[in-house]
């Protein structure tokens, strides 16, 4: 039953803040216009209350989630296109329908390193959009192809390139027109196709050159795929690089004399000032593959043959540690290169850390208990709580309702599925993620020990604030688009909504 004057009253619920708390408190509506009110101030001007009020029996009443890393679901690969324009959009339409099961009301389709010829006709069909009963695709994520070789998991090795031209190669791959920010891009009205977050290894020749022009237009970038010291992944994030790409793969592992990648998390006031940050090393790169093990096979089209590894190419790499040749060669350089070091102020206050002009990225991180340990997990957020971003990186397999069992793929391969874990068949090698957002928000509380209303703000807020919509998505802020998850105090979803409309409920 509508509300008669469109305003609608959620009661009896908890509502996740944005620093993780939860509070028993009303939430007023608007299901007409898609919105969620000031309760005050719409009673005092408007002199209004709403017709509708709907207890929600002490349940958590959830801004939407957001699933910044999705490869694909329900059977539909983003990344693979097959000459039909109506089947690709049919496609997503279904995955966007489809997903709102699991409480995901936003999500970026992540496209996976493609043949450069391929992307303009790809990326022309990614155009943000939703319907009356859908998830809102925000745009693309794009992952590759600009990543290390040695880093790459299951991206074709063949495709990978250098930005030679610096931005002008971002621009010439992925197109000048889906690089440009819109006036309201998360509004979805089938707006201009855009590239909302690029996944790139700033150590690759151009990169980091082309990193302050990506992010002056509004895109998040992330650091992924990648074998960048400390020092290298610290000037990537003082030009602007917001993110982690599913840390602790696809990077090198946490070392005590150079913690790479990881090491952001933990990034030292002592090291961390803009002026303590020595010049880039100068590096080489090669796009050469190197032949000595059977290549993973990528998700897009014309893909080089072979077993997939899902950002699980461990085993390959360690295989060939000793005998790979390497995409990064760095030399120290001479001591008058070297830019003058500040520190930090010594003090005698117990309890208060010295303040940092250097602000610790976001971090995306697959909480299946698969791609990382529980151990692992709880230690990252530990040290960076406000940074963790939870995500699936799924692929096309993601259904919860898919029984366990052998399950068609594509070029005559199959997949084993067990519980979360994925399989080719006839191998151990680990093929992707089926974990559903739901599910990591519940397996993030019981790994870290944080409270359910910690782990909602994981893949609610943080995501929405790296990618500069938290007054939209993300958030029950008054204006902020009316989409809702509704849990039970177990994290299970009961009900989605999108834009004050319900468009998924769990059966009795």
């Amino acid at each position: 039953m509508s509300s008669t004057n469109g305003l609608v009253c959620f009661t009896n619920c908890l509502l996740p803040l944005e620093d993780g708390s939860l509070v028993e408190k009303d939430l007023w509506f608007d299901e007409n216009r898609g919105i969620i009110l000031d309760a005050q101030k719409t009673f005092y001007l408007r002199r209004e209350r709403p017709d509708k009020v709907i207890d929600l029996g002490g349940n958590i009443l959830s801004p939407g989630f957001l699933d910044i890393q999705i490869n694909g679901g329900y059977g539909f690969d983003f990344s693979v296109y097959g000459n039909d324009d109506e089947a690709y959009r049919q496609g997503l339409k279904m995955v966007a329908e489809r997903i709102v099961e699991t409480g995901v009301t936003s999500l970026l389709p992540t496209i996976i390193t493609q043949e450069k010829s391929v992307y303009p006709k790809l990326l022309s069909l990614l155009k943000p959009f939703s319907t009356p009963t859908s998830a809102t695709l925000l745009g693309w994520h794009a992952e590759g192809p600009f990543i290390d070789l040695t880093k790459r998991g299951a991206h074709a090795p063949a495709y990978l390139l250098p930005a030679t031209d610096g931005f002008k190669s971002f621009e010439e791959i992925y197109g000048a027109g889906n690089l440009v920010e819109g006036e309201d891009w998360v509004m979805t009205d089938n707006g201009n196709p855009a590239v909302r977050l690029i996944t790139a290894a700033p150590e690759v020749p151009g990169v980091m050159s082309a990193l302050e022009e990506v992010v002056k237009r509004g895109i998040a970038f992330s650091i992924g795929h990648s074998v960048a010291s400390t020092d290298i992944a610290t000037e990537a994030v003082q030009r602007g690089a917001r993110l982690i790409t599913h840390l602790f793969n696809a990077m090198p592992q946490l070392h005590h004399r150079d913690p790479s990648i990881i090491g952001l998390l933990g990034a030292s006031p002592h090291l961390a000032s803009p002026t303590a940050i020595t010049a880039q090393l100068p590096c080489t790169f090669t796009a050469e593959p190197v032949p000595l093990l059977e290549l993973p096979e990528a998700h897009g089209n014309n893909a080089s043959k072979g077993p997939v590894l899902e950002h699980a190419s461990e085993a390959f790499e360690h295989a060939n540690v000793l005998t790979r040749k390497p995409t990064l060669i760095a030399t120290k350089p001479p001591r008058s290169q070297t830019k003058p070091q500040t520190r930090p102020t010594l003090h005698l206050d117990k309890g208060y850390v010295a303040d940092m002009t250097f602000e610790r990225p976001y971090y995306g991180i697959i909480v299946d208990g698969i791609h990382c340990h529980p151990n692992s997990v709880r230690l990252a957020y530990s040290c960076h709580p406000d940074g963790c971003i939870l995500i699936t990186d799924a692929m096309k397999i993601l259904d919860p309702n898919l029984k366990d069992g052998v399950h068609e793929w594509r070029d005559g391969k199959r997949f084993v599925k067990e519980g979360e874990r994925l399989y080719l068949e006839g191998t151990t090698t680990l093929a992707g993620s089926v974990v559903t957002l739901d599910k990591c928000v519940r397996n993030f509380s019981r790994f870290t020990g944080c409270s359910l209303g910690e782990a909602i703000k994981c893949a609610t807020y943080n995501p929405a604030k790296c990618l500069g919509i938290e007054d939209k998505k993300g958030t029950l802020r008054p204006g902020a688009h009316a989409d809702f998850v509704i849990l039970d105090r177990q994290g299970i979803v009961l009900s989605t909504w999108v834009r004050g409309k319900e468009v998924w409920s769990k059966a009795a």
